[in-house]
């Protein structure tokens, strides 16, 4: 039996903001005469200002992040002359919290009541920073790509000239390539938690023996680390430092040469421990002149993000010198 008006809810003030309270959405108007805001509740909540209060647009607007300002404020002004709805994403400052909020409504100054428009504001905090998750992730998978492309490459070089046939090249580089897949698993976060993941020396060994198995590399790659184990989380993020610093050696520093060596050495100092990565014989070496590329700032932010600790480089001429400084506590994890 068809459904008659009857048997729709009744929408009153209460079921309004009900609904609008369970949407996560705060409500605000705006008299474009004398520029003043006004919010629900939530709105006072979600800009982090005292509650009840009348604020001029200006004055809510320097809560907005320094890089969006300009362009919300633009956008405001722009919605005088604008019919019909609008929407506009923009970050604000919370003390040091940034949030993203995405601000909705309807445009044009015609046949508005009392000269006020009115929207809402809605916190997407949550989907923005899925977002730049996914674009980290993307950029990520796609300068790991190219690096094992890079890898395979060099590899392949090096090998044909430590080889004395075809078979015995297919053999270094077989073994090679394989040594580089379980180097690249522990670059690969794992889910859930198994205690610790490895020594720190085997860690060491796993990921650099692609680079020094019975050819070309024989004995030029050496590890020198206190005896310690390293938790799964801390193995797979100093597993990426270490794969971005082979990768370049690899294909800029002494692992590109036939003379190259690489020294790897640790030692205790107070909660943590300093780790020296130290090459030579390889071409002569400078310091990037455009800054940091993407595998620099990613080594970076995992030391500094995940780690709580730092790293410092040293373009000498005879050789990089990378220093690695990180508690106990977070290798552990």
């Amino acid at each position: 039996m068809p459904s008659s008006n009857a048997d729709l809810p009744t929408w009153g003030h209460a079921e309004l903001r009900a609904a609008v309270d369970a949407a996560g959405v705060a409500l605000w108007s705006w008299n474009i005469d004398s520029n003043i805001l006004a919010m629900d509740p939530h709105g006072y909540v979600l800009w982090d200002v005292p509650p009840g209060r009348k604020v001029t647009f200006e004055r809510l607007s320097e809560k907005i992040h320094p890089a969006d300002r300009d362009r919300v404020r633009e956008a405001f002004s722009a919605t005088k002359a604008l019919e019909g709805a609008y929407e506009i994403d923009f970050r604000t400052l919370v003390g040091d919290e940034v949030r993203w909020i995405s601000a909705r409504g309807r445009g044009g100054e015609t046949d508005i009541a009392r000269r006020t428009m009115t929207g809402i504001f809605i916190d997407i905090s949550g989907r923005k920073h899925a977002e730049e998750g996914n674009e980290l992730l993307a950029g990520e998978m796609s300068h790991r790509v190219k690096n094992l492309l890079a890898i395979a490459a060099a590899l392949t070089k090096i090998t044909s000239r430590s080889s004395s046939s075809t078979e015995d090249m297919s053999k270094q580089l077989t073994n090679r390539l394989m040594a580089l897949g379980r180097a690249h698993d522990l670059v690969r976060p794992l889910p859930g938690s198994q205690g610790k993941a490895a020594l720190l020396g085997d860690l060491f060994a796993v990921l650099l023996s692609p680079y020094d198995e019975d050819g070309a590399f024989a004995g030029r790659i050496r590890v020198a680390v206190p005896r310690m184990g390293i938790g799964e989380v801390a193995a797979t993020g100093l597993a990426l430092v270490v794969h971005e610093l082979a990768t370049n050696s690899l294909k800029y520093g002494a692992l590109s040469a036939e003379t190259g060596t690489l020294d790897i050495s640790g030692s205790k100092k107070g909660d943590g421990i300093c780790i020296v990565w130290k090459e030579h014989g390889g071409p002569t070496v400078s310091a990037p002149l455009e800054g940091d590329g993407y595998g620099s700032r990613l080594v970076r932010e995992t030391m500094e993000s995940q780690f709580g600790g730092s790293i410092s480089y040293d373009w000498l001429a005879d050789g990089l010198i990378v220093t690695l400084s990180v508690s106990d506590d977070q290798l552990s994890d």
